[in-house]
């Protein structure tokens, strides 16, 4: 048998609360799931901006140097105890979480990162941060999960259009393009007619785009509800290009 006891505030009054628990109960009432390395890493992407396999790389060296930074969190080794490194992370000084990870843990090679954004528990935790309408952003800004993006960079590269089987069981067009701003580089997919209606060294504007994961790479996707517009000095060149939504992510 065990005694558990909580306060709660009423009013202006302070009441204590008792129970007693059964061996039964006290499993079911105590239990409490450890948090994965994979489930930590996820959420503090999302929080933060970054993605977990720049935290999870930050850990490694932090682990060898004794502290590391990704963008703007330090990440501390603490020590280890029973085969687990100890890490402090902190931002602006202020310490966001502290946990342990597996020595061989930190050795792992070519983790699927992209599955760790892919669980209900972070999909929540995006739509929460993801805004009701759409939102001008800088591509070092953008991060996994985000949603309705509207951007304007320059094109760099278009890799050679192939033609790609869709889940739907229909064949599509698809090229890989690289686009810039004055904050960085980043993967879009462009499908069917928008293959053609770019070239390199248009200016074009994103609008109600999303950002996804591929082999540890963040990805530009335009969606069934995205359009891509080529601009010359601020005025549109060349009419608005939307395609259909495929379910299949860039390689």
């Amino acid at each position: 048998m065990l005694i558990v006891g909580f306060f709660e505030k009423r009013e202006n009054r302070t009441i204590f609360f008792k129970m007693t628990l059964t061996e039964n109960e006290r499993g079911t009432h105590l239990k409490h799931k450890k948090p994965s390395i994979s489930e930590h890493l996820a959420s503090l992407s999302v929080q933060y901006g970054v993605y977990p396999a720049e935290l999870f790389q930050t850990l490694v060296a932090a682990r060898e140097n004794k502290r590391a930074v990704c963008q703007n969190l330090t990440v501390e080794y603490r020590g280890s105890v029973d085969k687990e490194a100890i890490f402090l992370i902190k931002q602006d000084n202020n310490v966001i979480v502290q946990f342990r990870v597996a020595e061989e843990t930190l050795l792992q090679k070519n983790i699927a990162f992209e599955n760790w954004m892919d669980t209900d528990k972070i999909r929540k935790q995006m739509a929460k941060l993801n805004p009701a309408e759409p939102v001008s952003a800088s591509i070092s800004n953008l991060r996994h999960g985000m949603k309705k993006i509207n951007l304007t960079a320059k094109v760099l590269e278009i890799q050679e259009p192939r033609m790609v089987h869709t889940q739907f069981g229909s064949n599509a067009l698809l090229a890989n393009a690289i686009i810039q701003d004055d904050t960085g580089k980043i993967k879009l997919c462009l499908w069917d007619q928008q293959v053609h209606a770019v070239a390199v060294g248009d200016v074009v504007q994103i609008t109600n785009a999303s950002v996804s994961t591929f082999k540890g790479e963040k990805q530009l996707r335009l969606g069934k509800n995205g359009a891509l517009t080529v601009t010359q000095n601020g005025a549109v060149k060349k009419e608005p290009v939307v395609a259909k939504a495929k379910k299949l992510v860039c390689a």
